[in-house]
């Protein structure tokens, strides 16, 4: 089941966490409810990135995107995901989810969503891709053209060894899955 009822009421208090600009980091406190949890009791795979979800629409709430993007037609879109898993949330654990855009280049941004624990101990960080896509025109729209409709004067910074990596893995495997089931086939290396 999808979070819907999590995304309505960021969506309610948008307002009362201020603007969000360029550098700032969202936060959200949750709590592992039972409808977050595997048969081991703690937070399935799978809910990190819909909960990640939150701390997204929260930034392009309080950037003012989901309003410019309500005007001109456009929607985000996610373009890839990368999860490391370091320590558990079990049931009923309360948790924080820090959300920040981190850097941008051409039609994507990435963003970085870390689940933190009480104790302060990270239990899961994830890198996202995504893009704007304007569904009036269908095209990508160029991330410095929604920052100067935003209203926002800032550069990006370079990405960091490990984002780099990200972003070069990131566009290899959307290059090969890009390619026909055939031609991947035949390009797969017979086992050892």
């Amino acid at each position: 089941m999808y979070v819907w009822a999590r995304l309505a009421k960021m969506a309610a208090t948008a307002k009362s966490r201020g603007p969000f600009n360029v550098g700032d980091t969202s936060c959200i406190a949750f709590r592992c409810l039972p409808s977050d949890v595997d048969s081991n009791l703690h937070m399935n795979n799978a809910r990190y990135p819909m909960l990640a979800d939150v701390g997204r629409y929260d930034i392009f709430f309080r950037s003012g995107l989901v309003k410019l993007g309500r005007e001109r037609g456009w929607a985000p879109m996610m373009g890839g995901i990368q999860c490391v898993f370091l320590r558990e949330i079990r049931l009923w654990r309360r948790f924080e989810l820090f959300s920040s855009l981190e850097l941008w280049r051409g039609l994507q941004f990435m963003g970085k969503h870390r689940f933190v624990l009480e104790n302060g101990q990270t239990a899961c960080e994830i890198l996202t891709t995504a893009g704007i896509y304007d569904l009036r025109n269908r095209r990508f729209v160029a991330i410095d053209e929604v920052m100067v409709a935003l209203g926002i004067n800032a550069a990006s910074r370079e990405p960091t060894e490990a984002e780099s990596r990200f972003l070069a893995s990131h566009e290899a495997l959307r290059a090969q899955a890009k390619l026909p089931i055939s031609q991947r086939l035949d390009n797969a290396s017979p086992a050892d």
